[in-house]
């Protein structure tokens, strides 16, 4: 029976998910994630599983980013986008960045059922709106081409520059020395295509859901 893994912090809606699945899969093996870095986690534990389902607002998410970074490093994992924001802009945008499917939050469960199913049987599966909506700009696509280009560990960097975080904060976090935050925000400055911190910011703002709210967080050498 197949493996499926369900990302989303808010428990009542990962156990709708469980449920719809398990209807359809009584045997199926599932394993959840609350956050992004657990995602990665569970990811990293489960790398032979056959469905990732995940929302696109939890805890260390940024709007694509999170989507485009796992189908760079796992492009074996089909990947559902789960979520509330049903605008067909949102929908097109999560297809053309690696998703092989797309379900609205507000879904009955037997939408759910069905999408899951499609998207295992290996089709694709979004509400017929998404059709309707224009491609990612140009500015949007080049930003999603860049970001497949880091390793992990500069993603992860990348991530808390976008949390505002400072070097030495991103050092106490992920356990290394700040020297060693400095060596990787280079190098994502580098692949990025920018001079600063900002302009990193500004740049992986064009994949969030509301690149207009975005604030840049402080510079600093």
């Amino acid at each position: 029976m197949p493996t499926l893994l369900i990302a989303d912090d808010h428990p009542l809606f990962r156990e709708a998910l469980r449920g719809a699945v398990q209807r359809i899969l009584p045997g199926a093996s599932l394993y959840e994630a609350d956050s992004v870095e657990a995602l990665y986690r569970l990811v990293e534990a489960h790398p032979d599983a056959d469905l990732l389902l995940m929302d696109l607002n939890m805890p260390g998410a940024h709007g694509f980013n999170a989507l485009v970074h796992l189908r760079a490093v796992h492009p074996q994992l089909p990947v559902v986008v789960v979520s509330a924001r049903e605008e067909p802009a949102v929908m097109r945008r999560a297809l053309d960045h690696g998703a092989l499917g797309f379900i609205p939050k507000s879904a009955d469960s037997d939408t759910i059922a069905e999408a899951v199913g499609t998207v295992l049987d290996g089709e694709r599966w979004a509400p017929a709106a998404a059709a309707s909506a224009p491609a990612p700009g140009r500015d949007e696509q080049e930003m999603a081409q860049r970001l497949r280009e880091l390793t992990p560990q500069q993603f992860r960097v990348l991530q808390m520059l976008c949390e505002g975080r400072l070097n030495k904060q991103i050092a106490y976090d992920l356990g290394v020395s700040e020297a060693t935050i400095k060596a990787h925000v280079t190098a994502v400055l580098r692949k990025l295509g920018v001079s600063n911190r900002t302009q990193a910011v500004l740049m992986a703002g064009r994949l969030a859901l509301d690149p207009d709210r975005l604030v840049p967080p402080p510079d600093e050498d």
